[in-house]
């Protein structure tokens, strides 16, 4: 294992921040895996996680196993790590800019245009051609916060990666995922070894989070391009959600962290016979069919169905009680499906998010991703 600092752009006088990867595994192997977690700092599941990954990496790297270049990072956001307003974590937004840290990351559209001319016939061949353009662009760049740069090092530490896997989790919410449609064949192992309640579809979502950075490129390249100039998957990418922020325990980190060795095994970046696939728990369903529940009132709110309970049309989801008027304001579900994340503050405001059902039919469009 090599040890690596990449320092960020201080924002002010005797302030200092690093993002720090693991690099595993040969690095001339001719397969990039790729995994950070919390992006979101404050969702400490998907680090603990990591932690447990880490270890069984070094036990494999010991044992000569590891058959691909594995970059680890643990603590993929040590800005919103330090951020804490009277006691109360935040690690959702930057503090100084209101920004999340998980949207608008760097948009490669002008590429295209310049692949377009400097691609051929071989695919390998166009693959490297995409990947010095990215690592020229990148180069090119001269962040201006703090924020950015660190947006600039995790895409460095990624762009030439083929699997992009980013550990998450919600609110209060079962094991869910959200990955492409043309990535699922190679993602759907994933969701079988983690026990997924939800696999979440969308080509774009439109939030230019940091898993889509990177497979949106290769689509938008394969539906440009001319046939004489054909370019496979460059990078598939998975946001994985590791259920709720309060879901921190060694013996849950520890299946996870085991589900993704397994996964690695499955695409022989481990050597080893693969275990069996379990049974995928739920069918993937379009991100666009899930559908959004949002407080028409303000008061008490009580959940009246469970994390990953299937829930059938007119299944009461939620209440709202007003504790001035005893008023009782019940919401059903218009859909059919799993009910995979929910709000954990137990009152609410008037159009505050409350929770999600997975639904086989889009119903939404323009972004998809929340706030």
């Amino acid at each position: 294992m090599k040890k690596h600092s990449n320092p960020l752009l201080s924002p002010a006088i005797g302030t200092h921040r690093e993002l720090v990867s693991f690099h595993f595994g040969p690095a001339d192997s001719g397969q990039k895996i790729y995994v950070q977690s919390s992006l979101h700092a404050d969702e400490t599941p998907a680090m603990l996680t990591s932690v447990l990954l880490k270890r069984r990496l070094l036990e494999l790297e010991a044992q000569g196993a590891l058959a691909a270049e594995i970059v680890l990072v643990p603590v993929a956001n040590p800005v919103g790590l330090g951020q804490y307003v009277l006691g109360q974590f935040l690690g959702r937004f930057d503090a100084g800019s209101g920004k999340n840290f998980n949207r608008h990351f760097l948009q490669f559209d002008a590429l295209v245009e310049r692949a377009k001319e400097a691609l051929g016939a071989d695919p390998l061949a166009n693959r490297q051609i995409v990947r010095q353009l990215l690592r020229d662009e990148l180069q090119r760049q001269q962040p201006l916060t703090e924020f950015e740069s660190l947006q600039l090092a995790l895409l460095k530490l990624s762009f030439d990666a083929d699997v992009v896997i980013d550990l998450h989790c919600s609110l209060e919410a079962a094991m869910h995922l959200y990955t492409s449609e043309s990535a699922w064949f190679d993602f759907e192992p994933l969701a079988r070894y983690l026990g997924s309640r939800a696999s979440l579809l969308a080509t774009n979502s439109g939030g230019e989070s940091f898993d889509e950075t990177h497979s949106l490129l290769w689509w938008q390249l394969q539906q440009s391009l001319p046939a004489d100039k054909p370019v496979d998957n460059g990078t598939i990418a998975v946001t994985v959600e590791c259920r709720g922020q309060r879901d921190v325990s060694y013996e849950v980190a520890q299946q996870d962290a085991d589900a993704i060795v397994d996964y690695l095994t499955w695409r022989k970046a481990i050597r080893g016979e693969p275990k069996p696939l379990p049974e995928l728990p739920a069918p993937a369903t379009p991100l666009a069919g899930s559908e959004q529940f949002h407080a028409p009132v303000s008061g008490i709110l009580v959940h009246r169905a469970d994390i990953g309970e299937l829930i059938r049309a007119g299944d009461p989801l939620f209440d709202i009680v007003d504790p001035l008027t005893d008023e009782t304001t019940t919401i059903t579900s218009n859909t059919e499906g799993v009910f995979y994340m929910r709000r954990a503050i137990r009152f609410v405001t008037a159009g505050a998010p409350l929770g999600r059902v997975t639904g086989t039919k889009p119903v939404r469009t323009g972004v998809l991703l929340g706030a």
